[in-house]
């Protein structure tokens, strides 16, 4: 799965599933959208887009359906390694 970082500005990564043809765009208050159907040259021109963001208001936002993210940000584990830091309550 192709992946871009970004540097700058408000999208902080951006994976696209070639086989599905599915856009994830990481944000920077650690959100991410989805977004299916989309084309592997829409994908290019995000990632070669002087303004990512701005790239996305006009040609990813109303374009394509979303859907639900490939990755997930939540942390399967978050409990146990809270349980590893306090201690159990047993």
């Amino acid at each position: 799965m192709p992946t871009k970082t970004f540097t700058s500005g408000r999208i902080k990564k951006a994976d696209y599933d070639t086989a599905k043809r599915q856009l994830d765009l990481h944000w920077d208050n650690k959100t991410v959208l989805a977004y299916k159907h989309v084309p592997e040259e829409v994908y290019r021109r995000l990632c070669a887009a002087p303004n990512p963001t701005t790239y996305w208001e006009d040609r990813i936002a109303e374009e394509y359906p979303k859907g639900a993210p490939l990755t997930s940000t939540a942390d399967p584990d978050g409990g146990k390694k809270l349980s590893d830091l306090f201690g159990s309550a047993d």
